[in-house]
């Protein structure tokens, strides 16, 4: 450089670190609540995020923990006391269990991260909503796809007209499950396919076409030895000027792909598309078509822990999920267990 300007070089401060003021001024201690093996994954990616410990886990389900879990301070089936040890808690719990959960973590002045759905009624979340800004905490949704940068990238280009007006919005997201085997009879098994799948299908329908739909119909395939479990339900949505289309299955087996459908073109998403990492913008003419690439750490979730870190260190909320959407998804789930606009096949 100094054949363009003149180079000066600081001596570095002793015992100063930027990223260690950094981590001491974000350290948050991190529980987990939950019975699922997916919280091994977030355990995991809670070591590339800046200033947040593990304090230690709640669960009734040990068998589903790494051996990394079982060497945390705690391991306990007490809540009350996880939130005595904790300054945050990622809830990844049966969906019943969301609004309760959050509910006592919040009274207690503890942040909160919660799986989608974060309740099961648009009351619900109103009155956790009001809770969090009461004490002064934060409640976030926790959607990975929504944080993963080639969705987001996809999102601007889409807003941006570049397939023009869009029009439709189809997505699928499908996974096997055999609920009638051993040892999946637990509640760590028991999300049913709208609730394990359905906030993510609909998590691009409401961010393109917005929450006010004109009309919708749920049609779902109901477990036969499982009284609300549906092992496929389809949803349809109509607003003034596009349609949508969910197709959520945690018995039923389908290409998990994401189309939108524009007046100029479309855009593809190969399954399985809630892990975005690639998609392709298609027009007419296939010399035109465009390929996006984009890398994926930690399936999203190190990302959205770490927006998560950002919200309490700034005390404002930071994510890429409007309250408005999380009430849209709440409100549907509170449909669906009511059987409005349902029907069974």
């Amino acid at each position: 450089l100094n054949e363009y300007c003149k180079v000066v070089y600081l001596e570095r401060t002793e015992g100063i670190s930027s990223s260690e003021l950094r981590e001491k001024n974000r350290s948050v201690r991190l529980g987990l609540v939950g019975a699922s093996g997916f919280l091994n994954k977030v355990a995991s990616e809670t070591s590339f995020v800046n200033g947040i410990t593990l304090s230690g886990i709640c669960t009734d389900y040990r068998e589903n923990l790494s051996e990394a879990f079982l060497a945390l301070p705690l391991v306990t089936a007490s809540y009350t006391d996880l939130l005595d040890n904790s300054d945050a808690v990622y809830i990844h719990s049966h969906p019943k269990l969301h609004y309760i959960q959050a509910k006592q973590a919040l009274e207690a002045g503890k942040h909160v991260m919660c799986e989608s759905p974060v309740a099961m009624s648009k009351e619900e979340y109103r009155g956790l909503k009001s809770l969090a800004e009461e004490k002064g905490c934060i409640l976030m949704d926790a959607l990975r796809t929504a944080y993963a940068t080639a969705y987001h990238r996809l999102l601007l280009l889409v807003k941006g007209g570049r397939i023009g007006r869009v029009v439709s919005v189809d997505a699928v997201c499908t996974s096997l499950k055999d609920m009638e085997a051993p040892g999946r009879q637990g509640m760590a098994e028991e999300w049913n396919s709208i609730t394990a799948w359905g906030p993510t299908a609909m998590l691009p329908v409401f961010q393109l076409l917005g929450t006010d739909y004109k009309e919708k119909s749920i049609i779902s395939h109901f477990s036969k030895s499982r009284e609300f479990y549906d092992t496929f339900t389809k949803v349809s949505l109509l607003y003034d000027n596009a349609v949508a289309s969910l197709k959520v299955g945690m018995g039923v087996k389908s290409e998990g792909e994401l189309v939108i459908s524009g007046t100029k073109g479309y855009v593809f998403v190969p399954a399985p598309w809630w892990k975005t990492d690639y998609f392709e913008i298609r027009y007419e003419n296939p010399a035109d078509n465009k390929k996006y690439f984009y890398q994926l750490d930690g399936e999203g979730i190190r990302y959205e822990l770490a927006a998560f870190a950002k919200a309490i260190e700034r005390g404002k909320m930071a994510s890429r999920i409007s309250e408005e959407i999380t009430e849209a998804v709440c409100g549907m789930m509170e449909d669906f267990t009511n059987g409005v606009d349902v029907r069974r096949i």
